[in-house]
């Protein structure tokens, strides 16, 4: 049971959990730092690291057949704590780069993750599971991406201009798919929910 619990890819989710409080760290740093480049550089490092930890995880715990509770458990967790943390930060760091109307944007990702765990949970009770869909997975992507770009948008700006602008894009790209997809999981869960 402990060597399933220390498999490559809990060890891989593991480490997207670590890198929550490490990006935090930037961060903070970014303020203390006379180059405070050098810490968003360093946050979409460990952000872009993390992410891609989430597509190893689960591609070899399906090809090693080493799926286990705790991975099922903590996978989601990491994705949640991870796009939360980042988010909450770019709303408020000194530069605001997430900021007026953009805020919405944000709030609309966080609700649906909040909203479609507990909608996952409930419906786990009743031994039933809503399938990732491929859209669902569109919108994880681009969120990435989004959020990739505005952890180094002030220093990439200086080297790609109009970065922010285009994370911003990205980002009410991302909301406006969250809307979406959260709405057809909802509509799936509802009819369990009614049934039962």
């Amino acid at each position: 049971m402990a060597s399933r619990a220390f498999n490559l890819p809990n060890m891989l989710t593991y480490l997207r959990i670590l890198a929550v409080p490490l990006v935090v760290l930037c961060f903070f740093l970014e303020g203390r730092l006379q180059s405070s480049d050098f810490a968003r550089w360093s946050a979409l490092a460990i952000f872009v690291l993390a992410s891609v930890t989430d597509y190893f995880d689960g591609y070899f715990a399906r090809a090693w057949q080493q799926t286990s509770n705790i991975g099922r458990m903590l996978d989601p967790i990491a994705d949640k704590l991870l796009v939360a943390t980042c988010l909450l930060l770019l709303a408020a760091d000194t530069d605001r780069t997430i900021a007026g109307w953009s805020l919405w944007a944000a709030i609309i990702i966080l609700c649906r993750e909040i909203l479609v765990s507990g909608l996952r949970e409930y419906l786990a009770d009743l031994k039933v599971s809503v399938p990732v869909t491929r859209l669902a997975k569109w919108k994880t992507t681009i969120q990435m991406v989004a959020i990739a770009v505005l952890l180094a948008a002030p220093a990439l700006d200086k080297i790609i201009p109009y970065s922010t602008e285009t994370g911003i894009i990205l980002l009410w790209i991302a909301a406006l798919i969250t809307l979406y997809t959260g709405y057809d999981y909802f509509r799936a869960g509802l009819k369990h929910i009614i049934d039962e």
